[in-house]
């Protein structure tokens, strides 16, 4: 039941950012004050977001090429899920690193399209 519900809970924090951008999108160069619309994240944040996705990228292509991943947070620091042997614990990684680089691609993408719009 508690894998069930952290499944559900990232799905549902994913459709609300989903629905955050989209809002943004469609709100036009201006917001309800007359204030440029900012995007997801400014200059910094765009570039250190761009890093660590990058990072988390090559982090989820190396745990699904090689079978194996290293366990994502501090409680469990140096351990190592590998696909033959803990497979519940490897594929909850592999999620969280997919829902994280898809969610920092998206930011990315609703922040670039807020900046070049024509």
């Amino acid at each position: 039941m508690l894998t069930f519900l952290y499944y559900a809970l990232m799905l549902l924090v994913g459709f609300f950012f989903y629905r955050h951008g989209q809002k943004l999108l469609n709100q036009g160069h201006r917001d309800d004050k007359g204030e440029p619309t900012q995007g997801m994240v400014g200059p910094v944040g765009f570039l250190v977001l761009g890093a660590a996705g990058s990072y988390l990228l090559f982090a989820l292509l190396r745990a699904l090429a090689r079978g194996e991943v290293p366990c994502v947070g501090k409680g469990c620091a140096g351990q190592i899920y590998t696909l033959a042997e803990q497979t519940g614990q490897y594929w909850a990684n592999v999620f969280f690193l997919a829902w994280c680089v898809v969610a920092f691609g998206y930011a990315l993408y609703v922040t670039l399209k807020i900046w070049f719009r024509p």
